[in-house]
């Protein structure tokens, strides 16, 4: 086959976006395939590639539709002819229907991870393509996300300890794994939920062709993305530096800012700051971590914390289940907050 041919040149691009995670793996990989055309162009690339040990597949079973079973074995049976190891996981617990796609998507990552964990790997390959990160970076920019938001995925983030979930695919269009799939001749699934207008995706994909005319086009949003994590990798990292230097000491299950310090740094720092500081007090409480929306730190950062230190006034406010105090000193405190008394019985 020539070089010029359409599927060697296929082939090479899906060989190069898996190389960087396939080579330095020191341990199993484990391929999350869904039976749709990404994720089975992801296991068939990994398989005839080769790895320094024979990756892995998981396929989790929903229980969402009728066909998901079936669609789960069909993996398996094209996973057998390529020689890798397959597993389904199934999700076996109440779901709510106003969250079901939230919910199937924690459930996901946690029955993976589990499951990388028995086996020994140490990191978790799914086929995220260029046309999802676009679908992300828009479903965040109507959510009303800031910078770390529209970042959109990142090519690599930790799970767990020791376990890291990796997305090779991230920078190729997900026509080109629906041609690879063509051109091998391997059989895939077509989610229906896809085209399902209940949900914010399918949507969005329905006025795709509307927002490309205007010029909003997938290229157009993946580049926002990696733009927008450029400029947050360094906002991030000079955070990190700062809250280092304005970290007092702990004070009980909480922890002490010098509030004069901080307020000497620009607001997108201090808003990161003030987000870490909220993590710490969180990681070290006994409850569930609160939900993050990015409206509230600003309010408490720009509206109550920053104005009281420059007025040297006090401030007492409660965010995510943390007591955020400001007192004469400027020194910042941040403490668990008492746990909510149930509701009173109406008589």
């Amino acid at each position: 086959m020539s070089p010029a041919d359409p599927l060697s040149s296929l082939d090479e691009r899906l060989a190069r976006a898996l190389a960087p995670a396939l080579d330095t793996a020191t341990g199993p990989v484990l391929l999350a395939v869904s039976g749709g055309p990404d994720s089975t162009a992801l296991m068939h690339a990994a398989a005839i590639r080769g790895a320094r040990t024979t990756p892995f597949v998981a396929t989790v079973d929903h229980g969402l539709r009728a066909a998901s079973a079936e669609e789960a074995a069909q993996v398996g049976r094209l996973a057998a002819r390529l020689g890798l190891p397959h597993a389904i996981l199934t999700w076996e617990t109440q779901r709510r229907d106003g969250r079901i796609q939230a919910e199937a998507r924690a459930a996901r990552y946690r029955l993976l991870s589990r499951h990388a964990e028995s086996i020994g790997a140490d990191r978790i390959l799914t086929a995220h393509t260029r046309d999802d990160q676009a679908e992300t970076v828009l479903m965040r920019l109507l959510a009303g996300s800031g910078p770390a938001g529209l970042a959109g995925m990142r090519p690599e983030r930790p799970l767990s300890d020791g376990l890291r979930l990796v997305r090779p695919f991230l920078g190729l269009a997900k026509a080109d794994l629906v041609a690879y799939c063509a051109a091998h001749a391997l059989p895939f699934v077509s989610d229906p939920s896809n085209a399902d207008e209940r949900f914010a995706r399918a949507r969005l994909r329905r006025l795709r062709p509307r927002l490309e005319g205007e010029g909003l086009s997938i290229a157009r949003l993946a580049r926002l993305a990696t733009r927008l994590a450029r400029d947050e990798a360094a906002l991030a990292a000079r955070a990190a530096t700062v809250f280092e230097e304005v970290r007092i000491g702990k004070v009980g299950k909480g922890l002490m800012l010098d509030g004069r310090r901080l307020a000497r740094e620009p607001e997108a720092i201090v808003l990161r700051v003030v987000d870490a500081a909220l993590d710490a007090v969180a990681q070290a409480g006994d409850g569930e971590p609160a939900p993050k929306r990015l409206e509230r730190l600003e309010r408490l950062v720009l509206d109550g914390i920053l104005p009281a230190l420059a007025r040297t006034e006090p401030l007492r406010r409660t965010l995510r289940e943390t007591i955020v105090g400001i007192g004469p000193s400027g020194r910042i405190r941040l403490t668990p907050a008492p746990p909510r008394r149930p509701a009173e019985p109406r008589k």
